[in-house]
């Protein structure tokens, strides 16, 4: 009944999923993937009526693989428990009060990170650049003290390969337990020092463990997919000379260039759901307790919805129909923030690194969350005084 889905693999989704992705779009829109034991949707408009429909599809299941590392959160909850663990965090990511409270942190941070490589004459933009950031801003925003930017960015490898893994059929990797109960510990400390902070509010509202996993998916965001969407950005900007010379052109084309990057390659490939009961979607049936998997990846390509699907361009008119941060009661509770990063990010990367250009090819890949696993980038180095 699904023979294009009966025959995509792991692997394809992982490496180069948009050939099959197009074919599924194309002629089975809601498809059963067995190698993921579920359902995938590639439709834009069914992903849509999938991400909006809490009653009919849920997250709050056992087996969502977030809540089965980090434990329950806002990720994993619906309805009034949803709202609860929200709505703590909430009122510190109201997209009017993100430019006033964060803007010149993160200047401040995109320049000291340039500065640092800027004599070198190359680097590898993500750990050397978009993870720190991220990580750096996460921790401003929840108040965490003494934190170590790369030691945040260790346990949320571990923890982004746990949740892949669980996401492919793949054994839980113990690392990321090991990981998270370091976060746990150190996220604990900052509560229990009482200092005013988004999470010692949030402790006010919800209890301890709440309190722990909440701000585990908010970094959990926050950085990891951050991180994606900054470096894809750079990726897709240098891999285009023409795009590239628009938005050296004209700066203020820079956030439709983010925009435009998120549509083609969404750091967060797919979000997950379970059917709360039987329900059809397109015609086709579908059981209660059915994994429905959401292809963000697959959605934003939609030639229904964008015209060339396949080509960046920075000046695409429709691009707020994009879902790379999903929809619905779980749209990214950092969408503007995450922006606001990357924007600034590329922002300083084209003001201060004359000539900035790939040293090498880099591909994304991951089958949940996708950037390329390094970039590697040269620029004009500065002539030293003799």
């Amino acid at each position: 009944m699904f023979p294009v889905g009966a025959g995509v693999t792991v692997t394809e989704l992982t490496t180069d999923p948009h050939p099959v992705l197009a074919r599924l779009r194309a002629s089975e829109p809601v498809s059963w993937l067995p190698a993921l034991n579920g359902w995938l949707v590639t439709r834009h408009d069914l992903a849509l009526q999938v991400m909006r429909d809490s009653t009919a599809f849920t997250v709050a299941d056992p087996r969502f693989s977030t809540a089965r590392v980090v434990g329950p959160s806002m990720l994993s909850l619906d309805d009034d428990e949803h709202a609860r663990h929200r709505a703590p965090f909430s009122r510190q990511f109201r997209p009017r009060e993100i430019e006033e409270r964060f803007d010149a942190f993160v200047r401040a941070e995109c320049e000291r990170l340039v500065s640092r490589i800027l004599p070198a004459g190359q680097a590898e933009l993500r750990r050397d650049l978009a993870g720190p950031l991220a990580a750096a801003v996460m921790a401003e925003a929840l108040g965490l003290a003494d934190t170590d930017a790369t030691q945040v960015l260790t346990w949320y490898d571990a923890i982004v390969s746990t949740v892949g893994n669980i996401s492919a059929g793949l054994p839980p990797d113990p690392a990321g337990t090991q990981a998270f109960g370091e976060l746990r510990t150190h996220i604990e400390g900052s509560v229990a020092e009482a200092s005013p902070s988004l999470l010692t509010d949030a402790a006010k509202a919800l209890a301890l463990p709440e309190v722990v996993s909440n701000a585990a998916v908010l970094m959990f965001g926050g950085i990891e997919t951050t991180e994606g969407m900054i470096v894809n950005a750079v990726l897709h900007l240098l891999s285009d000379p023409a795009q590239l010379a628009a938005v050296d052109r004209d700066r203020s084309l820079v956030a439709s260039a983010v925009e435009e990057s998120l549509r083609l390659e969404p750091a967060a490939a797919v979000v997950d759901r379970y059917a709360t009961r039987d329900v059809e979607l397109d015609g086709v049936p579908i059981h209660r307790g059915d994994l429905v998997t959401v292809s963000l990846t697959a959605a934003n390509r939609d030639p229904a919805v964008f015209a060339d699907p396949d080509t960046f361009d920075v000046r695409r008119p429709n691009l707020r129909k994009q879902l790379a941060f999903a929809h619905g009661p779980h749209f990214c509770l950092g969408a503007d923030l995450a922006r606001l990063e990357a924007r600034i990010a590329v922002e300083t990367l084209l003001d201060r690194l004359t000539g900035l250009r790939l040293a090498a090819p880099a591909v994304p890949t991951g089958l949940v969350f996708r950037k390329p696993a390094s970039i590697h980038v040269r620029w004009e180095e500065i002539s030293q005084p003799l």
